[in-house]
């Protein structure tokens, strides 16, 4: 006699932790959620971003397949934000928020999943989560633009100050940036010759602004000390608070 084996459950792991936080509705009742998620996915509606977010949800909460759930529900959200316009993935995708908000984003979905198929449960956490993770890269990336904007200006003075040309700027700010600065890459940024790229990092070099490391080809160039210290200046120290706090503390309308 065959001994018939149960299929496998599929489930949603807590990477951090490897413990079962949510598993999925029956077989049976998949191909229906599904295409009600399409129907839900094709339907007109006026808020993109919360409406990326429930179908970021609701296909987690069915999970159809057996492995890669998250990363296509995840691009699922960026699709819907994408068919409206938004497509720089700076502000269609939440991915660098949840890399550093992992143990967040699995919490988030335990809390409104309750380990099982309840589409009767409040999703505004989830929503709440999304929301903040759009905004917090948001506002990181203005913050970013208004440091390379102080990191620049500083370079040019500094540049303008030891009387260099303006085309080794692109060069020392990927230096100040943590990149390395090789030969035939500033050839081609600055449009010279082999020649004249060579007499620029070498003069950078004595400069004190870049640092050589390697011999011949294998020759690169990291900062200095002095475009460590423009970088370190330009930074910007920003607590991005929860743009939730001060919504809680309105009184409720009746």
């Amino acid at each position: 006699m065959v001994k018939i084996q149960p299929a496998p459950t599929i489930h949603i792991t807590d990477t951090a932790t490897n413990k079962i936080v949510y598993e999925e509705p029956d077989a049976d009742q998949v191909p229906a959620l599904m295409t009600e998620l399409v129907d839900f996915l094709n339907a007109t509606n006026d808020q993109p971003l919360v409406k990326a977010a429930m179908a970021h949800l609701n296909l987690t909460m069915i999970h159809p397949f057996s492995d890669g759930n998250g990363r296509m529900a995840r691009a699922l959200q960026t699709m819907v934000l994408s068919r409206e316009g938004i497509l720089d993935p700076r502000f269609s995708s939440i991915e660098e928020y949840i890399g550093t908000h992992s143990a967040d984003y699995y919490a988030v979905l335990a809390e409104v999943g309750q380990g099982a198929w309840h589409p009767e449960n409040d999703p505004l956490p989830w929503l709440k989560f999304c929301l903040t993770a759009h905004y917090t890269q948001a506002r990181s990336f203005l913050r970013r633009i208004a440091e390379m904007r102080r990191m620049w200006t500083a370079l040019e003075a500094e540049s303008k100050r030891r009387k260099l040309n303006d085309r080794v700027l692109a060069a020392l700010s990927d230096a100040a940036m943590g990149l390395r600065v090789k030969n035939p890459t500033y050839k081609n940024q600055a449009d010279v010759s082999n020649q004249v790229a060579k007499v620029d990092l070498k003069r950078l070099s004595d400069e004190g602004l870049l640092v050589p490391k390697g011999e011949k080809k294998g020759r690169y160039y990291l900062a200095g000390e002095i475009l460590l210290a423009i970088r370190k200046q330009a930074r910007i120290t920003e607590e991005i608070s929860d743009p939730f706090e001060y919504v809680e503390d309105v009184p409720k309308t009746k």
